[in-house]
């Protein structure tokens, strides 16, 4: 209840914050050079195999363009091939003269997931793990639902490139339900029952409610797909109990993007650098709310491997990727190369960051759908370790 009020009083504030900075400041022109893509949707990618649906996007200015960077918006409403219901959105918005900086990612799904156990480590074959009682490791699967709304507000200081803001962030996982067909025969401890047993989490259902402080350095030159400079994040969530979460916690997120043109006259021909890392800095957090592979607000990190492929206590992600035109003189048609790069900790397994490093590699192809605002078309097919592969089909560059 006390998540819920919260997360009521906090969706006010942001639409009345809204609301009296574009009456005060850019009435006129509130959705200048609106362009919205309802697209319907096929995508893919290897944790909910092909999904249907729709898929809008929507990229406008809130002032004039000349001072106020563009604004983007992202919806899915999809079923997958796994039987899956996936509704979301997630939203980059700068109001007129970029004095503020709207990010929203609000999900609802009734999805399913294979989980592994914890740590880079953790095998891609069922196991049983030594250092959790004989609990299995490796592949499991795992059906549930998620609530998720995080909206976070920053403000720019001055006329810097430099925003600093609240926000506050919600998860409720729900109806979970862990499944292994060739573990039916016995009964099982799944990796998910274990970790939350030992440390007092429900099995079934649990919460995370919390508010960040944050520090952003915007200087890309369109979000949605950059071709220069950089971005900087840095986030720090306190979980307090008495907020809706069910033990108290806090994480630190560190985030870095730094975009270095190849050629001037060409400047869609780059190298992108992509810096990541989350932390639990005190306390515990439950198991799906664990830093993971793909799981941050695009889910573009990974590629070679599923969403939730690997997860800990603490994750550092690093990638690079070269994009380039395959048109001399358009810009219709693109390719990129990308490596990446995750190292996992685990408490309970005593493994420490960089004990274990996963790379991911592979190749994609872009189609430029609208020039001036760079809306694009990705398809990516990834190679992880042993065996993990997948093939990824989403809009826009992944970061």
């Amino acid at each position: 209840m006390k998540a819920s009020l919260l997360l009521g009083i906090l969706f006010t504030i942001v639409l009345d914050l809204g609301a009296q900075t574009d009456s005060v400041t850019y009435r006129p022109n509130k959705f200048n050079q609106l362009k919205i893509v309802p697209l319907p949707a096929i995508g893919s990618n290897p944790a909910n195999g092909w999904l249907f649906g729709l898929a809008p996007s929507a990229t406008w200015y809130m002032g004039e363009p000349s001072t106020t960077k563009i604004s983007n918006f992202v919806g899915n409403f999809l079923y997958t091939t796994k039987k899956q219901w996936i509704f979301s959105s997630r939203s980059n918005i700068f109001s007129n003269e970029n004095k503020l900086i709207f990010m929203g990612d609000w999900r609802y799904f009734l999805t399913s997931q294979f989980t592994y156990g914890l740590g880079s480590k953790a095998p891609n074959e069922l196991d049983f793990n030594p250092n959790q009682g004989g609990s299995l490791w490796g592949k499991q699967g795992m059906d549930f639902s998620l609530i998720r709304f995080y909206e976070t507000i920053l403000k720019r200081i001055g006329d810097s490139k430099f925003y600093l803001g609240l926000g506050y962030h919600l998860d409720i996982h729900s109806k979970i339900e862990n499944y292994n067909d060739a573990a039916s025969d016995f009964n099982p401890i799944y990796s998910h029952d274990a970790y939350n047993s030992s440390l007092g989490f429900d099995l079934d259902r649990y919460t995370l409610s919390g508010v960040s402080l944050n520090g952003v350095m915007e200087n890309r030159d369109k979000a949605v797909s950059p071709y220069e400079k950089n971005f900087a994040w840095i986030q720090y969530k306190i979980n307090p109990a008495f907020l809706g979460s069910d033990q108290s916690s806090s994480l630190l997120m560190l985030d870095y993007r730094h975009y270095i043109n190849l050629r001037e006259q060409r400047k869609r021909n780059l190298i992108a650098l992509w810096g990541f890392g989350n932390f639990v800095v005190s306390g515990d957090v439950p198991y799906m709310s664990l830093p993971s592979i793909t799981w941050d607000m695009f889910g573009r990190s990974g590629r070679g491997y599923a969403q939730g492929r690997f997860r800990g206590e603490n994750m550092v992600y690093g990638e690079a990727e070269w994009r380039f035109p395959l048109q001399q003189n358009k810009e219709t048609f693109g390719g990129t190369i990308f490596l990446n790069a995750a190292s996992f900790s685990s408490k309970t397994d005593n493994e420490k960051l960089f004990s274990k490093i996963n790379p991911g590699y592979g190749v994609g192809f872009r189609v430029m759908i609208n020039k001036q605002n760079r809306t694009t078309i990705a398809a990516d097919y990834g190679f992880g370790q042993k065996g993990n592969s997948g093939f990824y089909l989403n809009i826009n560059e992944s970061f």
